[in-house]
This record gives C-alpha cells, structure tokens and sequence, in this order.
C-alpha cells in the first residue's frame, strides 16, 4: 500500500477484517421473513452492536424500524467542539438466489483467485468492515478527530423504507455535518470513484383479468380474451424497438456528460452474450446513469412445466422502474401507471398496485467533504486520479437524509465494483479494495476534520 501509517495500520488488521467478515457473512440476514428466519437477522444486527461495544461507542441501540427490523446505532464522541460524521452501511443481504449457481455456499466466506466470496461480502456487510477499519487505524495513529455516529440499516434490501420512517421521527438522532455512505462502489477495482448520481425507483405490481376462468384453448382460443397476451402486449409497450424504455410522458434521452463507460467493457462485466445486442442508445453511461429504465423482475402464470391447454383468465407481473436525476420519482409513478392502464389491449381489466418508491439523489462535488474525500482516495490509490460516476442503483435513505439535514455534505463510496458482481451469484469483494478504501474512509475523517 504506501508507508503512511493509517495505511500500514489498516494493513496489519486485514486478516482480523477477514475473520470478521467470515462471521457476519455468515448470518442468513435477508430481512424477508416469509423466506429466511427473522432470528438470522437480529444475530447479525447483534454482532454489529457488540463490536460497535467493544470499539467505545456509547448509547449503542438496537432500534425497532416500523418495518419490523432493526437498525444498529452507535456514538463515539469526539474532541470538544469536532464536526460530527454519520458513517452508514447496512447488514442486510439479497437472498442469494439459485444456491446451486454458487461455486461455494453463499454463507461461507471463501477465498478463491485472490477475492472472498459470500453474499454480503460487497453490498453491504464488506462496508460495515471497512468504517469498523477505518476507526482502528485512527485511534492507533493519534485518535478518532471527529465525533462519530454509526448506523448499520437491516431492510436496505427490501426498500421497505424502515430506517427512513424511523429517522423521521427521530430527526435529532442521525444528524451530522457530513454523512458518508458506504454502499456504493467504484468504477473499476483499482480506479478510486466517488459516486456523484443515484437512480431513484419505483416498483408497481400490474395485474390483468380478462375472463371468470380459463377456457379450453382448443374450445375456445382465437376469440377469448387470454389474459397472459395481454399482459404480454403491455409489457411489450414499456420498451421501443431497440429496447428503450418508452413510458408515455417519460423523457429517455438524457445524457452524462461525466466518466464515461466502454462499451466492450460493459459487455464484459454484464456478462452479454455473443451476437446479443445492448439495448437502447446513447452512451452507456447515458443510459445507465442518466435515463429512466424498466425492467419486468417477475410474471405470475402457469410454468411451462404441468402447463395445461387453456385460455389464462389472470395474469400479473411486478415492474421496476429506475428514476435518473432530474425527475420526480412519484411523477414518474403516477405516468407508469398511467401507461399500464392506457395500454392493455382488448377492455381487459387492469389493477396497478405500487409497492416501494424511492427519489434520484444527486450530490454536490464541489462541497469541502468531496475536496476532502478526493485528497484522501489519492493517498490510498497512489498515482491515481479520483474519478466521479453515476450508479444505476438506489438508496432511498439518501433523499429522507437530505431532507432532514439539508446543510448535511453526502458522500458515496464502498465496495461494489463490477467484479463484484453484487445481487448475482458469487458475490466477492476485492480485499484489495477493502483494504484501500478503509485507509481512504480513514483519511477522509482526518482531512474533514481539519477543514
């Protein structure tokens, strides 16, 4: 790494960061309790608390969100009159999907090619690790200079707004002068990135009945109504013919005039087939960063498996759609819902049902906090120049915690990289990247704190 001393530090704890790791992976803490046992999840929240314990922090509390899960929060004082920082990230993990995808168990962290793979281990419970780092270097190496809150959400995930409504009510207990989250990522493993843009999202559950019951297909088909093509047909009319999302009312040509993103590379880390064309147009970065995109994450209908010949009466889908800065994510649901409705072909009944919404969020980078993180990221990426990029993800905290604390600076960083592979299987973190970013994370506090 360099000689600096927080660097030297932070490198003398990685094989402690990694056996911590290996515990926290280790809880299945998907706060989907219809799948994955709630008691899963309060281990792990317990183990954050106990090591936000055993660091010094006061008035650690396990806090009971409305969503029925909690977050961990934390106070390590600082000197007498020191700026205050909210570190986040959250112990929360996706469910880990098709287990028999996964080279090794998903809730084992296993070291393989020079990464450490496990569902979490990037997004997010790698960031946990990573400020937990970044405070032990600086009390080894002259003390922490800034006061300290730490929050550790349980449904980041799920999007089902928990630690959002909770913050709300209590506006006093996440205030801060600047607030770094660490759930984001950079660009390329290597290249420090501080994350300028957020796509914001809404998910709306879509449902299409056309008949009292299904029908025969030989009696009846080619008259009756089929409920699937129908719902089919306005699934269809959510994307052009070269895949851009055309929702009635919804600008799709926005453009990003920041980093830009290869178009080979982004066939290579998507994993694109050959002879598979991209979808949509402009540049990558246009289309993921700054343009609106809908995605169908699931049908309800018979499998193909046992399926019988018959006219479906019902049909119903669940659609994401991502928000780019600049629009209105309620706006943007209120003109989906309207397309759904003006498109479903033949008189069929249609039923829309919104299920989560969050806002785009857009920091500013010429802020003192950016100044200082981009000084800091140059000590830890030696020879490297910090570079700002958008994401194409969501953290709606980050909209409920501008509106709270508008004077508050917003910073992104974190572990997921596109080697990550985050939500997929086989998720891994770079130690690499860990390891740098958790000396960066502890050089931003230092430099903000003398700014």
């Amino acid at each position: 790494m360099s000689s600096n001393p927080v660097a030297e530090t932070v490198a003398s704890l990685m094989p402690r960061a990694r056996a911590e790791l290996t515990e926290l992976v280790a809880f299945k803490s998907v706060a989907d309790f219809d799948q994955f046992p709630k008691s899963e999840s309060e281990a792990a929240a317990r183990w954050v608390a106990d090591a936000l314990t055993a660091e010094g922090f006061q008035d650690v509390a396990l806090l009971d969100t409305p969503d029925s899960t909690q977050s961990v929060y934390g106070y390590l004082p600082g000197p007498e009159g020191a700026k205050t920082v909210l570190l986040y990230a959250h112990y929360d993990v996706q469910p880990p999907l098709d287990e028999a995808g996964w080279t090794t168990p998903p809730f084992e962290l296993t070291e393989r090619d020079g990464r450490w793979y496990g569902r979490g281990a990037a997004d997010c419970k790698g960031g946990v690790i990573m400020h937990l780092l970044a405070l032990r270097a600086l009390k080894a190496n002259g003390g922490v200079p800034v006061h300290v809150k730490f929050i550790a959400e349980g449904s980041e995930e799920q999007g089902t707004g928990g630690l959002e409504r909770y913050a709300e009510a209590h506006p006093a207990l996440l205030e801060a002068d600047t607030i770094v989250i660490g759930d984001a990522g950079n660009f390329r493993v290597g290249l420090p990135t501080v994350t300028a843009t957020l796509r914001g999202m809404t998910m709306m559950r879509v449902q299409v009945d056309t008949l009292g019951g299904n029908l025969h297909s030989g009696q009846f088909g080619g008259a009756a109504p089929d409920a699937l093509a129908a719902l089919i047909r306005v699934l269809d009319s959510l994307r052009g013919k070269d895949g851009t999302t055309t929702i009635d009312g919804l600008t799709p040509d926005a453009s990003w005039d920041g980093l830009q993103y290869d178009e080979e590379q982004f066939r290579a880390d998507a994993k694109v087939l050959d002879g598979v064309e991209l979808i949509g147009d402009g540049t990558v970065a246009d289309r993921i960063w700054a343009r609106p995109a809908v995605t169908v994450l699931g049908i309800d209908c018979p499998p193909v498996v046992g399926a019988t010949p018959s006219v479906q009466a019902s049909a119903r889908a669940l659609v994401s759609l991502r928000v780019p800065p600049g629009i209105d994510a309620a706006e943007a649901t209120k003109l989906l819902r309207a397309h759904l409705e003006t498109h479903t072909p033949w008189g069929a009944q249609v039923r829309t049902e919104q299920i989560g919404q969050g806002q785009p969020f857009r920091a500013d980078t010429t802020s003192p906090a950016y100044a200082a993180m981009a000084d800091a990221m140059t000590v830890a990426y030696p020879g490297q120049e910090v570079q700002y990029a958008g994401q194409g993800g969501s953290i709606p905290l980050c909209n409920t915690l501008a509106a709270l604390y508008p004077h508050a600076e917003i910073l992104l960083i974190g572990l997921s990289e596109p080697e990550a592979q985050i939500h997929a299987v086989n998720e891994s973190v770079s130690p690499e990247e860990l390891e740098r970013l958790s000396v960066a994370d502890a050089l931003f506090l230092r430099n903000y704190a003398a700014s």
